[in-house]
């Protein structure tokens, strides 16, 4: 597998908070500044990768439709660990910054 977008990487990130708990997809667009346009492909794709599992909010108020909820599931818990684990990317690139002399 490909790394991750940054983007795709922060939705991981932001699930593995709290990775048992069920989270809209308007709220991490919320939380993370990412457009729903953006956002809702990105969890899409960690559904069919197997990394998230979905489920439907019926318990929402009369006269709203339901909402889908996403979580991770052990193989998005263990993606979130890698990716955790990794540096953070240089501003910079992939050149060391000059540190003067």
């Amino acid at each position: 597998m490909r790394r991750p977008s940054p983007q795709t990487m922060a939705v991981v990130l932001a699930l593995a908070e709290q990775p048992t708990a069920w989270r809209y997809g308007y709220e991490l667009c919320r939380q993370l500044d990412i457009k729903p346009g953006s956002m809702y492909p990105i969890l899409m794709r960690l559904t069919d990768r197997g990394l998230l599992e979905t489920s439907w909010d019926t318990d929402v108020l009369a006269g709203r439709p339901p909402r889908h909820l996403y979580r991770l599931t052990g193989s998005g818990r263990a993606l979130a660990t890698e990716l955790a684990a990794e540096p953070a990317p240089s501003p910079f690139g992939t050149r060391e910054r000059w540190q003067g002399a």
